[in-house]
């Protein structure tokens, strides 16, 4: 992963990352999908990172979000 970015988040399920990421960019936060499911057997999970400058305000919405 390139410097700056943080994992905040991470999912076995696609649908929670994209209503997640969907939050994030609704509130002016970019943020990126790192896919570490295996293709052929599907375990593993999805992580969403963002800016480091980001974090403490996309947790907050996500905590937010998820209360």
């Amino acid at each position: 992963m390139e410097k700056g970015w943080v994992s905040i988040y991470s999912s076995t399920e696609l649908h929670q990352i994209d209503m997640i990421k969907g939050l994030l960019f609704d509130n002016d936060i970019n943020a990126v999908e790192i896919n570490k499911k295996d293709s052929s057997y599907l375990f593993g999970e999805v992580e969403l990172c963002v800016r480091r400058e980001s974090v403490a305000t996309a947790i907050y919405l996500i905590e937010k979000a998820n209360s």
